[in-house]
């Protein structure tokens, strides 16, 4: 019966094949996952993991996420603390923020994207300088929170209420005789809740 249990964990985190194999030789991506199967060994329901992925390569760090969705999917709990953003919001339902020590924020990611009145960004790139009558055009467009110019004017970061408004300013600029040269929208980023809620000062 154990063996088949560190048979089972092994499997989860891709490490079977390296079973008969000394730890001291694997590399820290490695060395990572085999931590996540030692605690997966006894068949836990809460798994706490402390920055799991620093270090560790691409395809180790991907390997652990693979991993830890599916324990989700069986519907274990995971209590996961980490620096990288990117991995909160591939993992998370709940998340707290601390700084300094302190609970800023304990809330679902979509609450906390709720924190920011922009909610997603067009970039557009344009050939010549857009002129301030059409920035004044773009600022008026239903669902627009803020136009920032840079590169002389021939780049523009619109701030959207929400991501399918893009196609809102898209459409205004058919009007334009500054044409884009290519466009590009993204969502919020968990990163900008937390700077605006900590600000962007640096940290000692």
């Amino acid at each position: 019966l154990l063996q088949m249990r560190c048979d089972a964990v092994l499997d989860l985190v891709s490490l079977r094949d390296r079973a008969k194999d000394r730890t001291q030789d694997f590399s820290g991506g490695m060395k990572r996952r085999l931590n996540i199967a030692a605690a997966m060994l006894h068949d836990p329901i809460l798994l706490i993991l402390d920055e799991p992925t620093v270090g560790v390569d691409p395809q180790s760090r991907n390997a652990i996420f693979v991993a830890l969705e599916a324990l989700k999917q069986e519907g274990r709990s995971l209590i996961y603390t980490s620096h990288y953003m990117e991995e909160v919001e591939r993992l998370a339902d709940h998340i707290v923020m601390i700084d300094h020590g302190k609970v800023i924020a304990n809330e679902t990611p979509a609450e906390l994207y709720a924190r920011l009145p922009a909610q997603a960004a067009l970039e557009l790139m344009f050939a010549s300088a857009v002129n301030e009558t059409q920035l004044q055009t773009l600022r008026a467009v239903e669902g627009v929170i803020g136009v920032e110019v840079q590169e002389a004017g021939c780049k523009l970061l619109v701030a959207l209420k929400e991501q399918t408004l893009a196609l809102h300013v898209l459409n205004t600029l058919t009007h334009f005789t500054a044409v884009p040269l290519h466009f590009s929208t993204s969502k919020t980023k968990l990163e900008e809740v937390f700077l605006a809620l900590t600000g962007r000062s640096l940290r000692d």
